[in-house]
């Protein structure tokens, strides 16, 4: 996912719009600002590293689902699946931009107990009733339409196949980016060290570069990722994001799979699925789950051997052969408050603009979370669907946007 052509350097001492974050909710944002005829203000992207070596982008897995408990997750990530099968449509018809569509495998979460069968029952009926395909499965008819599974221990099975599954999310990400930029939108290779309010403490007025430059900017986006707190804490505002590690491994099998294998989420919530023809992909949490440097990315080798490999080979007897071919450890921007995205601005500092907190979800929420807040920039509220129940408010107030499908 590497970038060229960054300069350090802003061409210009002020800014309609200052996004601090390049990834992709910073990208997706600066897009739908570039796409929106109502807005003509100008757009800087500031990003650390233009690599994004270390983002929790490049560190995706690349997924997306409907199977959420809240209406409102499943509407965005419904929007994200439009956006991704008629990208090209979406960019007014460049014929560069590639058709692209998602893998429908879907999501199988396995319920081991009537506690969480119960879950499952009622997620699927918000899920039906927002438009989504999600049906429930019983342990028989999991082995039947996959005979490999163990389902000893399985209650209920819930899964959609319209989709969910895999998508090139670096290649939307690149699109984003190329796009937008030829719009007029600029990106640099910098970091942003500093914010000054103004007396009142009301707005941010400039924000401060490592090089030195000091850039006025109209409204500030906080789209820094795992770094959200840090990017926040400069204008003396607190936000309950931090840095999770999450752990992947891709791995081959002796002997394959006859078809392929949704995400499946065991009841220990190790997850894995189809990665390739004939590679897969799982990945889990670290135990405990602290919050974490920015710059560790160090394995836990042991969790595969202790944890991870015995779970899948349980799950499935015919992975007891397995042998990983390549790991890495990411980020999760965690929101320790409820694990969901946090938007809008801060009610007291009122051009401070959260764009954080995604908890994991970031990736397929990108297209709709930089829609909306475009949105927000644009006109002061949303337009296309109503996100405000993200709002920093319900922080404030202890007031939890609780979603029962977090992995």
């Amino acid at each position: 996912m590497a970038t060229a052509g960054f300069a350090s350097t802003p061409t210009k001492t002020s800014y309609d719009v200052v996004i601090i974050g390049g990834a992709i909710m910073g990208a997706s944002t600066a897009w739908f600002l570039s796409d929106n005829k109502d807005f003509n203000g100008s757009v800087l992207v500031i990003e650390r590293d233009p690599s994004y070596e270390n983002s929790s982008t490049a560190h995706t897995n690349s997924c997306m689902r409907q199977q959420f408990s809240s209406p409102l997750n499943v509407k965005i990530s419904q929007f994200a699946a439009d956006f991704v099968k008629n990208l090209r449509t979406y960019m007014g018809g460049d014929t560069r931009v590639p058709e692209m569509d998602i893998q429908n495998y879907g999501y199988l979460y396995l319920a081991d107990n009537e506690g969480f069968a119960d879950v499952l029952r009622a997620n699927q009926k918000v899920q039906l009733e927002s438009g989504a395909e999600t049906r429930l499965l019983s342990a028989e008819q999991i082995a039947a339409d996959y005979p490999f599974y163990n389902v000893d221990d399985v209650v209920l099975g819930s899964i959609n196949t319209k989709d969910e599954g895999y998508w090139d999310g670096g290649g939307v990400f690149d699109w984003f980016r190329r796009s937008s930029r030829e719009r007029g939108v600029e990106y640099v290779a910098n970091e942003v060290v500093a914010m000054t309010k103004n007396a009142a403490g009301t707005r941010v007025d400039s924000v401060t570069l490592k090089s030195g430059e000091v850039i006025a900017c109209g409204q500030v986006v906080n789209a820094s990722g795992p770094r959200a707190a840090r990017t926040a804490k400069m204008a003396g505002i607190e936000v309950p994001v931090e840095p999770r590690k999450r752990f992947t491994w891709i791995f081959t099998a002796e002997q394959p799979l006859d078809r392929d294998l949704p995400l499946t989420i065991d009841p220990s919530g190790v997850h894995f699925r189809q990665d390739g023809p004939k590679s897969y992909l799982a990945g889990c949490p670290a135990d405990p789950d602290p919050a974490v440097e920015f710059d560790d990315f160090n394995m836990d080798h042991s969790r595969w051997q202790d944890h991870v490999w015995p779970i899948i080979a349980t799950r499935i007897p015919q992975f007891e052969a397995i042998k990983v071919v390549t790991e890495w450890a990411g980020h999760y921007a965690f929101n320790t408050f409820d694990q969901n995205a946090i938007l809008g601005a801060h009610p007291e500092v009122e051009n401070f603009v959260f764009l954080n907190g995604f908890s994991g979800h970031g990736l397929q929420q990108s297209p709709a979370m930089g829609r909306g807040t475009a949105e927000w920039l644009t006109y002061g509220g949303y337009r296309s669907l109503d996100l405000s129940p993200f709002g920093f408010e319900r922080i404030v107030e202890g007031r939890p946007f609780v979603e029962k499908a977090v992995i």
